[in-house]
């Protein structure tokens, strides 16, 4: 059918209207947008990103500077993370997570001008210890903050609890914690936030307030994290009335009592971390472990650390979620024969299990789990596990990326089969594993491997290759092996990642220590019983990131260099049973240190008197070296009776003075118990500083010696403070794999429900 020439004058008339009415439309909406952004809105935000500098270092996660968008006359509602109101243009939202900025967010800031804004994200990113402004507390129609990551410091102002409308507040900080939270202001918050449902206080300071007032948040919360907070004291008495929690996390507190009953009501719960502490343990009781695990059906993360289950049968795990991906039962005291079977948990991921009293064999159906990218059952001294079941296991495992088994006896287990493990593999822990035979080449060119420890299989063989090693390692453990090491050209070339290194006692061919100042990671370097000798290279001045030195059981001569006292981050400094001679350098009391052994060596000269002011100080023995003086003990909190003997009793009460808890000659107080028995020498530290600095202790002493033959202190400390374990120290050994050093069986093993 044709068009009339009326109609087709029509149509051409109507394409026409349409083409000058979409022209004029369209000229409006750029007119319009060109200005959408209010004028006060884009020049506060312009002040604001003047008022920083962009800095990579600044953002961990991202490398993405958004402000690079803003530019001025360009419309501020399409710059990067940036929302408008339609049709007003005031901002909204604004969201500048990891954008690298550095600087002071001072309270005047024309941040504080943005009155609309909704949400507020500035996580990630680096305002150099500012504190958080009062002024926070106006922004009355926010319903999103998070200041996550963003070093900030001090108190977290009472005005907070102003933004009655919020939903979810994230103020979670870093591992250093900057910031705190007084029980006053916590109790404004819980009391106001009443439409709370995420609240994220991680590493926040809230040591003075009390556990039982997190009952007072919004019974609506679907997510609580109050991870390493320092709360103390009993676990909070009832939790039912969280109905709707999905995601609860209140581990590396310092929690004690009962997890209670009531837990098996939050039906919602996906994932589910707690954790007591060493000395006084959160329990659950079986009773309460069987209904949470039959209740809590939605639960993918199940995180217990330092949660007493000595009661609970290793068995009854199998009734946890069949849909878990996370199981973590950190140091729980489970005890009793591992599960024959975990096929169930055929989407599990993460396995720990470690610093338990498993026993039995590790089963053959692990290997079925074909999703695992970790699994850790190390310091479980009676756990087994067969040839057979292993070679299922690391052949079927190719998400792997994170194995863990020392301490497990694997002594049947043939070396070579570890060459069928994943290409993915980024940690391997295989310490005190009783392997025997050549230890395979090929493992050390996994290309993505970070961490390889295999230290105290005596009877692994082997050499470790100086070329072509994965340059991607962190951490090396090869102490007490007979796998041959070169400390060659190649070796310190290839591995400048190194930040661990642990060769004690190993075979070690030939060295050339020099080069040892390449590798400028390395935070421990434990050398200890290798004959090495000759002077402490100079180039050691260059370790500046150097937290721990062992160097004992060798034969260095000379002085202890002078440029130790540049490494300002030394903490543990182990140079004991050597030939060094000369004065103790005054520049190494200039560091913070905690533990420091030159016993068995051939000092002599008057101990910088500093040396004992240092507040860090743990653990010092200067035992049997030539001719030392000066004792002053002063300050130093010491407890119980002074040591009597025969040269201990020339030292009057000014070298103890400020230890009010001391007694015995030459303090005024008396001991009511019997006198301190005189000192022995002691064959207990036999010049070994691993036994001193590397395998752990409970108690804490100083030590000094007065010409030949004198030990005093080192074996069990005649003086000593409270008998528990230093807090840093246990943080050490409990996360070795992330920091640098591992606590040994023997402090490790609870032997039943709690440990002394």
């Amino acid at each position: 059918m044709g068009f009339s020439p009326l109609s087709l004058s029509q149509f051409l008339s109507s394409i026409l209207f349409l083409f000058h009415f979409h022209t004029t439309i369209s000229s409006s909406n750029y007119s319009s947008s060109s200005h959408f952004c209010a004028p006060d809105q884009s020049l506060s935000l312009l002040q604001f990103k003047e008022s920083f500098s962009i800095t990579s270092s600044a953002s961990g996660r991202c490398q993405h500077p958004k402000t690079e968008s803003w530019k001025e006359g360009t419309d501020c509602c399409s710059w990067d993370g940036v929302t408008c109101e339609l049709e007003t243009g005031q901002v909204t939202a604004l969201d500048l997570a990891c954008s690298m900025l550095y600087g002071t967010l001072h309270s005047n800031s024309t941040l504080f001008s943005l009155h609309h804004l909704q949400k507020l994200d500035l996580s990630d990113n680096h305002f150099n210890s500012s504190h958080i402004s009062s002024r926070f507390g106006q922004f009355s129609n926010l319903t999103h903050l998070n200041l996550n990551y963003s070093v900030f410091a001090g108190q977290v102002p009472s005005e907070i609890s102003q933004l009655s409308k919020l939903v979810s507040l994230d103020l979670s900080g870093d591992l250093n914690g900057y910031l705190s939270l007084e029980p006053i202001s916590f109790g404004k918050l819980v009391r106001n936030l009443t439409q709370l449902r995420e609240l994220d206080l991680s590493r926040v300071n809230m040591s003075l307030v009390v556990p039982n007032s997190l009952l007072n948040l919004s019974s609506s919360l679907s997510s609580l994290k109050l991870r390493s907070c320092g709360l103390q004291g009993e676990f909070p008495s009832s939790m039912r009335k969280f109905k709707h929690l999905q995601q609860l996390d209140l581990r590396y507190n310092n929690f004690a009592g009962s997890i209670p009953d009531d837990f098996e009501q939050l039906t919602e719960l996906v994932s589910l971390a707690l954790s007591g502490n060493e000395n006084d343990y959160l329990s659950l009781e079986p009773i309460s472990f069987d209904k949470l695990v039959q209740n809590l059906t939605q639960l993918r993360e199940l995180y217990l650390r330092w949660v007493d289950m000595s009661l609970v049968v290793p068995n009854s795990l199998m009734n946890l979620s069949s849909s878990l991906s996370s199981l973590t039962l950190y140091s729980c005291g489970l005890q009793g024969k591992f599960p024959s079977s975990v096929r169930k948990f055929k989407h599990l991921q993460l396995l720990d299990l470690r610093f338990s009293n498993l026993k039995g064999s590790i089963p053959d159906d692990l290997g079925q789990l074909t999703e695992l990218v970790s699994i850790d059952l190390s310091f479980n001294d009676y756990l087994s596990v067969e040839p057979s079941s292993f070679d299922k296991i690391i052949q079927n495992l190719t998400m792997l990326r994170n194995l863990r088994l020392g301490s497990v006896n694997m002594p049947l287990v043939t070396p070579n089969s570890l060459a069928n493990l994943s290409s993915s593999l980024s940690a391997l822990g295989l310490w005190d594993c009783g392997l025997k035979g050549k230890f395979p080449d090929n493992i050390f060119l996994l290309p993505n491997l970070q961490v390889l420890d295999l230290n105290n299989n005596d009877d692994l063989t082997g050499s470790f290759p100086s070329s072509n090693v994965s340059n991607s390692l962190w951490l090396l453990g090869l102490s007490h092996t007979t796998i041959s090491v070169y400390l060659e050209n190649d070796f310190f070339t290839n591995l400048k990642l190194l930040e661990v290194l642990t060769l004690r006692e190993c075979n070690i061919i030939r060295s050339n220590l020099t080069l040892i100042g390449h590798l400028t990671k390395l935070t421990s370097l434990d050398l200890i019983g290798n004959n090495l000798s000759g002077q402490i290279p100079s180039s050691f001045k260059n370790l500046v990131q150097l937290q721990s030195l062992y160097l004992g059981n060798n034969n260095f001569s000379g002085r202890i260099p002078e440029f130790l006292g540049n490494l300002t981050l030394l903490e543990n400094l182990g140079l004991s049973n050597n030939q060094l001679s000369g004065p103790i350098p005054s520049q190494i009391s200039t560091l913070s240190l905690r533990l420091f052994d030159m016993s068995k060596n051939n000092l002599h000269g008057p101990i910088p008197s500093s040396i004992f002011k240092q507040e860090n100080l743990e653990a010092l023995s200067l035992a049997s070296n030539n001719k030392l003086t000066v004792l002053d003990l002063s300050h130093n909190k010491l407890e119980g009776p002074v040591p009597g003997g025969k040269q201990f009793n020339t030292f009057n009460a000014s070298s103890f003075e400020g230890n009010l808890d001391l007694c015995g000659f030459p303090m005024p107080k008396e001991c009511n118990n019997d006198e301190a028995p005189p000192l022995q020498p002691s064959n207990f530290h036999d010049g070994d500083d691993s036994k001193f600095f590397g395998e752990g202790f409970g108690w804490k002493a100083v030590a000094i010696g007065y010409g030949s033959g004198f030990v005093f202190g080192v074996t069990m400390g005649y003086v000593v403070f409270r008998t528990r374990k230093p807090a840093w120290f246990l943080k050490v050994v409990e996360d070795q794999w992330n920091l640098k050093a591992r606590r040994t069986k023997k402090n490790a093993r609870r032997n039943g429900a709690r440990r002394n």
